[in-house]
């Protein structure tokens, strides 16, 4: 029994006996007075009657009718003339009366008096007694009303001592429970701070778990600085602070493998030519300054763009992600005027190559190399031929849309309406090969043919239609869960979470499948907790008591920014293939995830690695103790 349930039962036995015992104290009071009334009317009554009995120098027939005067004249039992020898002489008497009174309170509360007995005399001779005894009834329907009117005076004081007690205990009982979904809160990984009570008692309490759960914040945000720490340590270039060749060509890896990039996009490779001969020349200090002017330029294009990439390859080289189209030739041009600009400080012989491509997403990561490096070539060579900056640009015959956006908007419409489209499942399984739940990206049949998501997101994106689209995709998802019970993982785009009118849809459809609901779980990307948190916690206010699971997908490095990352109620985290790439075979890579996994386990919150390729990075991978695994290397051996 709760501490609460015990102080009010214990009120409630305290009163109750203060009732019972007022009550009962006050009856047995009012009890005996009344006794003592009774005798003392009885004996006064026959004093009074002998006393003029005896007045009637013992004529029978005037006793007999003072006898029937006093019977009438007041509530009697009986009134008796015995004679000198006791026998009765005259008697007049009554039945006792019902009255008021019930039974049971006449049987728990008797009212018994002996009766009135006096001497009748003639002269000085004794000629007989009188008896008389009053009635009960009265009596007890005189202490029954009474005893009434303080049950209903003592009840009306008890509920209101209960009102006080009952508002009493919710004072004390609110800094209580505010604490136990504190001390609840840092089990689920929350950190919110409680207003300090004015009983100094709970004082105490609430201010020692506001300073535990404060030390506990601090602790996790320490742990999140040394996770930077070690990012910078294992995935940046010491010197320019990019990425380093391993975790760039991780990174250009994962998002070639991603649904939610563009169709198209772009690389830049960028060469500071003849480093040996720079240093040489100008002094390690000049060329590292003149290092940091081609990364400065470089690094602006990550600022102001979300999803570009920027890593240092060697010595001189340099790599510039690009996830747009069409801006592969412009961004070269631009940073080669940028250099021109900057560079001619350093002195002569600063030569500077730019190799740019523009192909489809889904070449693998070796051709887009391969064709960069192409054009690298062949800039360098324009290069050395003209001295100064040289830019290559080249695009894939192949790119460009065979037909209009307005074309493809139509078909995405008419694919959503008429319900063209299929989840297609890929396994999350545990470290024993148990099946976690499926995740399941959308496909949708345009133009005859099912296309995956990286053919029409971005174009869903600008024509505001993800919205629809991730609707479709739960609806598909509770039908599936219906069918055969597995849990199902969808993703959502950030950009649903802007429209008005996604969240109440989304809560509409689970809403009528209910069971189905608590098999759903709902991937957002990283940048839904970077960008949109505040849409990110109403979506799980909205969603969580329906038994839905949310999680990040694509979560790497960037979570240590999330400065408010325990308060978002997320179920699951999943890293980033670009953060796992490479685990087996890297000991600061292991670390870093080692401690990601670590400051997410703070916030109970289950870990998951996307995209493992490779049987050794998941032995790599289970080592640090990753609560599941999904991507080719999960999918073969599956098969297998």
């Amino acid at each position: 029994m709760s501490l609460m349930r015990q102080i009010a039962w214990l009120v409630l036995g305290v009163v109750l006996a203060a009732l019972v015992g007022a009550v009962g104290l006050s009856t047995l009071s009012a009890r005996q007075l009344m006794l003592t009334q009774l005798e003392l009317k009885n004996a006064d009554n026959a004093q009074a009657l002998a006393l003029a009995l005896s007045q009637q120098k013992g004529d029978g027939e005037l006793i007999r009718l003072l006898v029937s005067a006093q019977f009438d004249t007041g509530a009697y039992q009986f009134v008796r003339w015995r004679g000198a020898g006791g026998e009765t002489l005259f008697e007049r008497a009554e039945a006792p009366r019902p009255g008021q009174a019930p039974d049971w309170f006449r049987a728990l509360v008797p009212i018994e008096v002996a009766p009135g007995v006096a001497q009748v005399s003639n002269g000085w001779n004794a000629i007989g007694s009188v008896e008389l005894k009053s009635h009960a009834s009265y009596a007890h329907d005189a202490l029954w009303l009474a005893t009434r009117r303080l049950i209903a005076w003592l009840l009306v004081v008890g509920i209101g001592a209960a009102v006080v007690a009952w508002a009493g205990l919710r004072r004390i009982r609110r800094p209580l429970d505010a604490a136990v979904s504190q001390a609840e809160g840092v089990l689920a990984g929350r950190y919110g701070q409680v207003i300090e009570p004015r009983v100094p008692e709970l004082q105490r309490l609430t201010r020692a778990m506001n300073a535990m759960v404060q030390r506990v914040k601090e602790l996790f945000e320490a742990q999140a600085g040394q996770l930077l720490v070690l990012r910078e340590q294992v995935h940046h270039d010491s010197l320019t602070g990019v990425s380093t060749r391993r975790h760039f060509l991780a990174e250009l890896d994962a998002a070639l493998q991603r649904d939610d990039g563009p169709v198209i996009a772009g690389l830049v490779l960028v060469r500071l030519r003849d480093l040996a001969g720079l240093n040489a020349r100008l002094g390690r200090a000049a060329v590292d300054d003149v290092l940091m002017t081609v990364v400065t330029a470089l690094q602006a294009y990550p600022e102001s763009v979300p999803g570009c990439r920027v890593g240092r390859l060697n010595g001189g080289d340099f790599a510039l992600w690009l996830p747009a189209e069409g801006v592969a030739a412009e961004t070269a041009h631009a940073l080669a005027d940028a250099l021109r600009a900057s560079l001619p400080a350093f002195g002569p012989g600063v030569q500077v190559a730019l190799g740019a491509v523009e192909l489809p997403r889904e070449r693998p990561g070796n051709v887009w190399l391969g064709e960069a490096d192409a054009a690298l070539a062949r800039a360098e060579h324009l290069s050395e031929a003209r001295g100064g900056i040289a830019v290559e640009v080249v695009a894939d015959p192949g790119v460009g849309r065979e037909q209009g956006e307005a074309l493809w908007r139509a078909q995405l419409q008419q694919a959503v309406a008429e319900r063209r489209g299929r989840l297609v499942e890929y396994p999350v399984r545990d470290r024993a090969g148990q099946l976690l739940h499926l995740e399941c990206p959308l496909q949708l049949r345009l133009d005859e043919e099912f296309l995956p998501a990286a053919s029409w997101l971005p174009l869903a994106a600008r024509a505001r239609m993800t919205a629809q689209v991730d609707l479709f995709a739960v609806e598909l998802a509770l039908k599936a869960i219906a069918a055969d019970g597995q849990a199902r993982c969808i993703n959502i785009a950030p950009v649903s979470l802007g429209d008005a009118g996604f969240l109440p849809q989304l809560r509409e459809l689970l809403g009528h499948s209910p069971r189905e609901a608590q098999a759903v779980l709902l991937d957002l990307s990283e940048i839904a907790a970077t960008e949109h948190f505040e849409r990110l916690l109403e979506l799980g206010r909205q969603l969580r008591p329906l038994g839905v699971k949310l999680g990040l997908e694509h979560a790497g490095a960037g979570l240590a920014h999330v400065e408010r990352l325990y308060q978002a109620g997320l179920d699951y985290v999943k890293l980033d293939a670009s953060v796992l790439l490479g685990v087996a075979s890297d000991a600061g890579r292991a670390a870093f995830v080692r401690g990601m996994v670590i400051m997410l386990r703070s916030l109970s919150l289950k870990v998951y690695g996307e995209g493992v390729v490779d049987a050794m990075d998941a032995q790599a991978l289970w080592d640090c103790e990753l609560d599941g695994l999904t991507g080719p290397w999960v999918t073969a051996s599956q098969k297998g």
